[in-house]
């Protein structure tokens, strides 16, 4: 029986190899960089790191974790964690790129980037996400309960809102973000982004 969990310290590794395995708008992303772990070290494991407390994992049978959902309930504390704390222990490994053009070097900018301030959506919809999910899990509704398991939790804290950023490539997942009532914000061409009231 596939369950869901609190996420747990020894859960790290399965959190790069998850992100890893679907960062390719929803693909497996292996060797497109020249270090995969730049993608958890992006998108996912920050989220653990700050809040374990908003973190599930998807568990197989066999003990595996073949999915998770991590969030933020105040996007602009966490980026300034980001940009403050995280990433400058990474900046030796990821050295900023003058004119980025390569799309490795576009995502260490982003993480360079980011700061409190920078997402327009953050005032009405503080909390946001990332969800992966390995494609032996999708169709289960494993989706929709991570999600409804994050939402619980922010209510209770009083969180009003909820945003997130996501490749447009990933059709399936926008598809999956409108049936769970999320709508569209707007965003820069070549971006889509979703919102929700809690």
């Amino acid at each position: 029986m596939i369950g869901i969990r609190q996420y747990r310290v020894e859960d790290r590794p399965a959190i790069f190899e998850v992100c890893l395995k679907t960062a390719d708008a929803g693909q497996d992303a292996t060797g497109l960089f020249s270090d995969d772990e730049l993608w958890g070290l992006v998108f996912a494991v920050p989220y653990v790191e700050r809040h374990p407390d908003l973190a599930w994992i998807v568990e197989a049978d066999d003990g595996r974790v073949i999915g998770y959902i991590v969030a933020t309930d105040e996007t602009d504390a966490f980026e300034k964690w980001f940009r403050d704390e995280w990433w400058p222990q990474f900046a030796d490994r990821f050295p900023r790129s003058v004119t980025p053009q390569t799309r490795e070097e576009k995502i260490v900018e982003y993480a360079y980037a980011r700061g409190p301030g920078r997402e327009p959506s953050a005032a009405e919809y503080p909390a946001h996400l990332h969800i992966d999910l390995l494609p032996e899990t999708q169709g289960q509704g494993l989706g929709r309960r991570l999600i409804e398991t994050l939402f619980a939790e922010l209510r209770r804290r009083g969180v009003r809102g909820l945003h997130l950023g996501m490749d447009p490539a990933n059709t399936g997942a926008a598809s999956f973000y409108e049936r769970i009532g999320m709508h569209r914000l707007p965003v820069e061409p070549g971006s889509l982004a979703y919102g929700i009231r809690l």
